[in-house]
């Protein structure tokens, strides 16, 4: 089951010890520091757990898998998410 936004904020306020006010003030900061980050051209990192980017994405050719039919795919922006080795070795535990 996934973690809700309240669940989140409940979570933030009593490990900083702040009010729930505060943590969704804190919460919401962040978001939107992530969404100014993403727009420009280097992207931003979150330490700890990775990094999202806009990437230019180049036309291409591709098939409908439902006919087989080429299609052409337009060129356009998109959005990665590089997650941080951190992350990845907390979530999936440390490569030997």
């Amino acid at each position: 089951m996934a973690v809700t936004k309240s669940q989140i904020i409940q979570k933030i306020a009593e490990d900083a010890g702040i009010s729930k006010v505060q943590a969704k003030a804190a919460l919401d900061s962040l978001v939107a520091q992530v969404y100014k980050g993403a727009k420009a051209t280097e992207g931003i990192t979150i330490p700890g757990i990775g990094k999202l980017i806009k990437v230019q994405r180049k036309a291409r050719t591709a098939r409908n898998p439902a006919t087989g039919e080429q299609i052409k795919i337009k060129a356009g922006k998109v959005l990665k998410f590089r997650i941080a080795k951190a992350a990845k070795d907390a979530v999936l535990g440390a490569k030997k």
